[in-house]
């Protein structure tokens, strides 16, 4: 099979930015996953850091941003980053699932995730955040890099924190569900139809 694995660069007055993605890496797998993550905030490096493990894609991400200015654009534009190599590496969508959903606790937090691979990019978010920041970055980030991901990759997307206190918990389980729901809905079917009655995707 074709190997699902991408390097783009992404370079503007604000952020210059590398990311390599292999998209099958998971347990079981012939290669081995590998995941190194600088983006110059470290809560955002450790959410980046669970989507990859597991989702089962190796992931590199390279990003000097303007962060004497703030952490905007850093996050926006590391996801979308992400969402144009995931898109490059997935190819024409065939022989997958398409849809994926994940469930991830976190102590006390619990997510759940839901992916469309469709050329339909749209994201709806409840993640119910109550601190202003956690670390380096603030918490009104975390609904546009879904966001930002999602209209790059071309996806639909609904996440949803069901439940939890910790603003830390209720963020990390968002990710480990998100990265769920893409290992499912990337899952080779050993076909090679498009998963859609219209016949195109």
């Amino acid at each position: 099979m074709a190997a699902r694995q991408a390097t783009i660069s992404r370079n503007t007055a604000e952020t210059q930015i590398e990311v390599s993605i292999n998209l099958d890496c998971g347990p079981g797998s012939a290669s081995l996953q590998t995941i190194d993550i600088s983006t110059g905030i470290g809560f955002l490096d450790h959410m980046y850091h669970a989507l990859a493990k597991h989702s089962g894609m190796s992931l590199t991400m390279k990003c000097k941003g303007d962060l004497h200015i703030d952490d905007h654009h850093t996050a926006e534009d590391s996801a979308i980053a992400l969402g144009t190599a995931f898109k490059q590496a997935l190819g024409e969508v065939r022989g997958i699932r398409r849809y994926g959903t994940g469930f991830a606790p976190l102590d006390e937090a619990l997510s759940r995730a839901v992916i469309d691979i469709c050329s339909r990019p749209y994201c709806v978010t409840e993640l119910g955040l109550k601190r202003e920041k956690i670390g380096d970055i603030a918490t009104e980030m975390f609904p546009h890099i879904f966001y930002s991901f999602s209209i790059a990759s071309g996806v639909t997307l609904h996440i949803d924190v069901l439940r939890g206190q910790n603003d830390h918990h209720r963020i990390e389980s968002a990710f480990k569900a998100l990265a769920l729901a893409i290992r499912q809905a990337i899952e080779r079917t050993g076909g090679n139809d498009v998963p859609s009655t219209k016949g195109v995707l």
